[in-house]
């Protein structure tokens, strides 16, 4: 399966679940992850994002959705999917999409975004999703060539505060730019009414994953309540 621009209206008003775990857990396999990602689609996610080269081939055998893969290299600045070639491993590796850091700081590569937009699009069939963290984030992504735009590093990358739930305010200002691509919203969405309130401030799609598919930080939300 390809998933063409336009295959990509599929995803309206829809949930793309996340499935990741940590480096170190229990649940830190591909096979685990294909497993998970088969489960949510049971419950109706209309795509996937998952995290390594294994995990993406993995999950491609499980689902028949489309799937959002990425690679995480680092832990600091520019870590997602953060060069061409990081890119078009996980293209190569079977992701409809790739997702990548789409900020515009500058990448270990030394290429710049749309630079990296245009290799993925000449050197493979995939989509791409950036990452964004801000507005003028959003924009130059666009500028740049991205298929899609997600809110995904929004309060990670110094230019917005950190919200407890969705950065409402920027999925509100980036869609009223109605800059032409699908908007997604990621990022501390923890509840089905954050959800919800994410379509309404203008959200294309929404992407959950902590709150569905990592049971660590799910069972400590429910244990500091019971304590607090």
């Amino acid at each position: 399966m390809i998933l063409t621009p336009e295959g990509i209206e599929t995803l309206r008003s829809q949930l793309i679940v996340s499935c990741q775990a940590y480096p170190g857990e229990p649940m830190r396999d591909p096979r685990t992850t294909a497993q998970v990602a088969a489960s949510a689609v049971i419950g109706g996610a209309a795509a996937i994002r998952v995290q390594g080269l294994a995990d993406v081939q993995f999950a491609r055998a499980a689902v028949e959705v489309p799937v959002i893969g990425l690679w995480k290299d680092g832990h600091d600045g520019v870590f997602i999917t953060p060069t061409l070639r990081h890119a078009l491993a996980v293209a190569g590796a079977g992701a409809h999409v790739v997702a990548i850091d789409g900020t515009r700081r500058a990448r270990p590569d030394g290429l710049s975004l749309q630079a990296t937009v245009a290799g993925i699009h000449a050197e493979s069939q995939a989509l791409v999703m950036a990452d964004c963290g801000s507005f003028d984030d959003a924009v130059a992504a666009v500028e740049a060539g991205a298929d899609l735009i997600g809110t995904t590093l929004a309060g990670y990358t110094g230019e917005r505060p950190k919200t407890d739930g969705p950065d409402l305010e920027l999925l509100e200002q980036i869609a009223s730019a109605e800059l032409g691509k699908p908007l997604i919203a990621e990022g501390r969405i923890h509840t089905p009414a954050h959800a919800r309130q994410a379509l309404n401030a203008g959200a294309f799609a929404v992407v959950v994953g902590t709150a569905i598919t990592h049971p660590a930080t799910i069972t400590g939300w429910f244990r500091g309540a019971m304590h607090a």
